[in-house]
C-alpha cells in the first residue's frame, strides 16, 4: 500500500472516525468538542515561524515536559506549539505549559486538513514524540522544507511487524525524515530495516531518565497523608490501568486487608471515561471508597482512593509507599515505570511491558523492578515490601542509580535538533 491507497482509505474512513468520536464522547463529553480542529479548520491563531512539538497523549505530554521547558530556554525568541490527538492529552499540555505554549489538536492525516494546519502553522522545525508517524503531515513538511525530527523514538517489535506490513507506505515516509532520535541501539536497527536511511539514526537513549521531580512534590504527599490520617497506615497505589486489570488490584487489596486491615489502595484509572465504571468495581467489591475529585480527605475507614482527577498522578505516586506501573497485567504494553522509581518507590509491573522493554530490563536487572503476573502474587509482593523495610531500601536505590546512569538523552536531542 502506498500513500495514494492509504489517503483514499483513510477519506473512506472518515464516517467511521465520526461514529467513534460520537460514541467515545457518550463516555467522555470532551471528544465532541473542538471537532472541527480534528479536520484543520477553526485552529487558534498562531504566531508562525516557530517549533511545532507534537505528543499524541498524555504519556507523551509528560515525557516532552523537559525538552520544550529546554527549548524554550535555547530559542526564548520562537514561539513554541504543541499539539496532541487526545482530550486528556490537551487537558495535561494545558495544565503543564498553560499560555507557555501554543495549542491545538494535530488534524487527522488528511491532505487538505495538513495543509490547512501548515498553512495557519508555518513552522521551522516539526518534533514528533516516540512513535506518532502520520505519513501526509510528513509528506507536507517535506514539500515545505521543514525538517522533520523523531524525538524519544521508540518502536516495539510488535509495532515494526504492523510497520513492516506497509513498506511503499513507511520506508518513504522515514526517508523524508531529517532525524531519528531513538531510545536503543534495537530499535534504531527496527527503523532502518523499515527503510529509515541509517544517516539520519542516532541512539541518544530515553529523554524519560531525565525526569527531574519537583522539590514540593514529597511535601505535598506528606500533607495529604496527614489530612488522610494516613501517616501510619500502609498505602499503595495501582496506577494508570486499563480494562481488564482493576479487577486483578482490587482481589488482591482484598487479600491485602487480611493482613493489613489499615491498608489503602489508590486506583488511578488511565482513561476519565472509565472512572465511573471502576468507582462501581469497587462498590461490586464490597469496598469502602472515596473519590479524589471531591477533595473530601480520606477516612481510615475507607480503603480505597479513586483517582479520578487529572495531572495528580506524580501526587499520588509519592504518597503511595509501593507502586503497581499498570496496562502491563494485560497486554497493553505498560506505562513509564521511571515515574515511581524517580520518585524512590519500590515499584511493580505485570509481565506485559513490551512498550517500554529496555527500561523494564534494566530496572530488572539493576533489582529496582519486580514483576507479578497475577492476583496472588500481586498482593504477596506488596506484602513482601510492607514487611520488609530493608528491600525497600535497596530497590529505591538500585532505581536511582538506574536513573542516574542513563541520564543525559535530553542534552543529546538537543545537540540533534540544533543542527535544524
Amino acid at each position: 500500500m502506498n500513500r495514494t491507497l492509504y489517503t483514499l482509505l483513510l477519506y473512506l474512513a472518515v464516517p467511521v472516525i465520526a461514529v467513534r468520536l460520537w460514541l467515545r464522547s457518550r463516555k467522555a463529553p470532551a471528544y465532541a468538542q473542538r471537532i472541527r480542529e480534528r479536520f484543520g479548520f477553526s485552529l487558534p491563531q498562531f504566531k508562525p515561524g516557530g517549533i511545532w512539538l507534537h505528543a499524541v497523549s498524555v504519556g507523551e505530554s509528560i515525557a516532552a515536559a523537559p525538552l520544550v521547558k529546554a527549548l524554550q530556554e535555547q530559542y526564548p525568541h520562537l514561539p513554541i506549539t504543541v499539539t496532541c490527538m487526545t482530550p486528556t492529552g490537551s487537558q495535561r499540555i494545558q495544565s503543564l505549559f498553560a499560555d507557555r505554549v501554543q495549542h491545538c489538536y494535530l488534524p487527522y492525516d488528511l491532505p487538505g486538513a495538513s495543509k490547512r494546519f501548515f498553512k495557519r502553522l508555518q513552522p521551522r522545525l516539526a518534533i514528533v514524540m516516540e512513535t506518532e508517524l502520520w505519513p501526509n503531515h510528513i509528506n507536507q513538511c517535506a514539500r515545505l522544507g521543514i525538517p522533520v525530527v523523531l524525538a524519544n523514538g521508540r518502536l516495539s517489535a510488535r509495532s515494526a511487524r504492523g510497520y513492516g506490513r506497509f513498506p511503499k507506505l513507511v520506508a518513504p515516509m522515514l526517508q523524508q525524515m531529517s532525524a531519528l532520535a531513538v531510545q536503543s541501539q534495537t530499535e534504531a536497527q527496527r527503523f532502518i530495516d523499515l527503510g529509515a536511511r541509517p544517516a539520519s539514526v542516532t541512539v541518544t537513549g530515553s529523554i524519560k531518565y531525565d525526569l527531574r521531580v519537583a522539590a514540593e512534590l514529597p511535601v505535598q504527599a506528606q500533607t495529604l497523608r496527614e489530612q488522610w490520617q494516613a501517616c501510619e497506615r500502609p498505602v499503595w497505589i495501582a496506577a494508570s490501568t486499563h480494562a481488564g486489570e482493576d479487577a486483578i488490584i482490587l482481589a488482591a487489596h482484598q487479600q491485602l486487608l487480611k493482613q493489613f486491615p489499615q491498608a489503602l489502595l489508590i486506583l488511578v484509572p488511565r482513561h476519565p471515561e472509565r472512572f465511573t465504571s471502576v468507582y462501581a468495581l469497587c462498590v461490586e467489591h464490597g469496598l469502602s471508597v472515596q473519590r479524589r475529585s471531591t477533595q473530601v480527605p480520606v477516612t481510615p475507614e475507607q480503603q480505597v482512593l479513586l483517582g479520578d482527577t487529572m495531572g495528580e498522578l506524580m501526587l499520588l505516586y509519592a504518597v503511595a509507599d509501593v507502586a503497581l506501573v499498570g496496562g502491563s497485567l494485560i497486554e497493553h504494553g505498560g506505562h513509564n515505570m521511571l515515574e515511581p522509581i524517580a520518585l524512590a518507590k519500590p515499584t511493580l509491573s505485570g509481565p506485559h511491558y513490551f512498550n517500554f522493554l529496555e527500561i523494564a530490563e534494566q530496572l530488572r536487572a539493576a533489582g529496582a523492578l519486580d514483576i507479578v503476573a497475577d492476583t496472588s502474587e500481586l498482593a504477596d509482593a506488596v506484602a513482601q515490601l510492607w514487611n520488609e523495610p530493608a528491600r525497600v531500601q535497596a530497590m529505591c536505590r538500585a532505581g536511582q542509580q538506574v536513573l542516574e546512569r542513563n541520564q543525559g538523552a535530553l542534552q543529546r536531542l538537543l545537540d540533534i535538533i540544533q543542527q535544524y
